[in-house]
């Protein structure tokens, strides 16, 4: 199976410009495509994980990649799927989270001569000249067609800044500058990108003659249709600082039952052949395949070691031993503390399973919460110091645990 009949079984092809001539490109290796990647945080999350492994899958084809950090267009801020203004960020912070993306995408892709590069769009774009980009660019776009898109839909409901409106001519230009300086003739990006990748293919049609092509990515959505990759604390990090091995590991094995397929296809790298042998497993095997969705993503992510020490510590969990020292910790401060004691609303907040008090609260008072397995429903309930010094091993229904201790 080519390439690009394997990206097809696997559900990762949502749109493409030219279906033929991009097929034929890909399946010999003759893409040089890039895909951006905007530093609005210091590390990548389970959003930026398709396209990590769609670029390792091409170049393990044979394609090169080039990954464009946004460091330009973070001054700016893309208005895609937004429904308010990005917050602005300083040079500083751009830089910084940049440097962060290199250092974990290089378990993915492989960097050095004739194989990726990494390009940051500051470099260009910082430099342009306002009266030379109007003359250059600005006759090839119409604002009508503009509007149209999408992407500007959605903002121009609450009032769109002229300076997002600028957003898919400085995605676009990217794609130009690529195109004449690296020989880029693709794009690949979040199907939610497809107007500002249909723009750059247009430009450098008009400016060049050339031709240019664009293909999206499906977005990972569970059975709900809604984007997969949250949780009460916000966005699974790559980062094992933000987000630990474990806790990482435990999103994908708690993956709802009718979305485990569909994420073992589109982001694991087992063969289809596997996969296929997979689906003809009984109902009752949902839980194997879980943890091989599991260990697979998080060997991926964060080492063999890692996924290992994850997946061990789940079973000892979930097997009622509850001893493993791999278990994830929260640590408390003495200042979290009152007269020696911690309240369990303010436990269950600092073990990260409630966004708020009052959300607190209400998992208590549903006998959500589990304290050193005893269900624990009233809000006036206090540990000590010493208890805390042991250690108390918190559980949020069935599938989430953490080990408070005092720090």
């Amino acid at each position: 199976m080519n390439i690009f009949e394997e990206l097809q079984a696997r559900g990762l092809i949502a749109q493409v410009t030219d279906d033929k001539e991009i097929k034929d490109l890909i399946n010999r290796g003759g893409a040089r495509f890039y895909i951006g990647f905007d530093p609005t945080a210091d590390s990548l999350h389970v959003g930026h994980f398709m396209a990590l492994c769609l670029m390792k899958r091409l170049q393990m084809a044979g394609n090169k990649p080039v990954v464009l950090i946004g460091g330009g267009t973070g001054y700016i801020g893309d208005p895609s799927g937004r429904s308010d203004m990005r917050s602005m960020m300083t040079p500083e912070t751009i830089q910084h989270n940049c440097d962060c993306f290199r250092k974990q995408m290089e378990r993915f892709i492989e960097f050095g001569d004739d194989k990726a590069i990494m390009v940051n769009n500051a470099d260009w774009l910082l430099n342009l000249n306002y009266i030379e980009l109007l003359r250059e660019v600005g006759a090839c776009f119409s604002v009508n067609n503009m509007l149209r898109a999408e992407c500007y839909k959605q903002r121009m409901e609450k009032g769109l800044s002229f300076l997002e409106f600028n957003y898919m001519i400085m995605q676009a230009y990217d794609f130009y500058y690529l195109h004449q300086k690296y020989g880029c003739n693709m794009q690949f990006g979040g199907d939610d990108q497809w107007s500002n990748m249909l723009a750059g293919t247009e430009l450098i049609r008009k400016k060049t003659g050339d031709d240019a092509y664009a293909m999206t990515i499906t977005l990972l959505l569970n059975s709900e249709g809604k984007k997969m990759g949250k949780t009460a604390k916000g966005a699974v990090w790559l980062d094992p600082e933000k987000t630990s091995p474990f806790e990482f590991y435990q999103y994908w094995r708690n993956v709802g039952d009718a979305d485990v397929m569909k994420c073992i296809k589109m982001l694991t790298f087992l063969p289809m052949d596997k996969i296929a042998e997979m689906e003809t497993w009984e109902d009752s095997r949902i839980n194997e395949k879980k943890e091989i969705l599991a260990h697979e993503l998080t060997e991926l992510v964060h080492g063999k070691e890692e996924a290992d020490k994850a997946q061990q510590s789940a079973r000892d969990i979930f097997s009622g031993s509850g001893d493993s020292e791999n278990m994830p910790t929260a640590e408390i401060s003495a200042d979290d503390l009152f007269e020696d004691k911690i309240g369990i609303v303010k436990l269950v907040v600092k073990c990260g399973f409630a966004p708020s008090n009052s959300e607190a609260k209400r998992l208590i008072q549903q006998n959500g919460i589990t304290v050193n397995d005893s269900v624990e429903n009233a809000l006036d309930k206090t540990f000590t110091a010493n208890e805390l010094k042991e250690g108390l091993i918190v559980r949020k229904g069935k599938k989430h645990f953490k080990k408070a201790i005092l720090g």
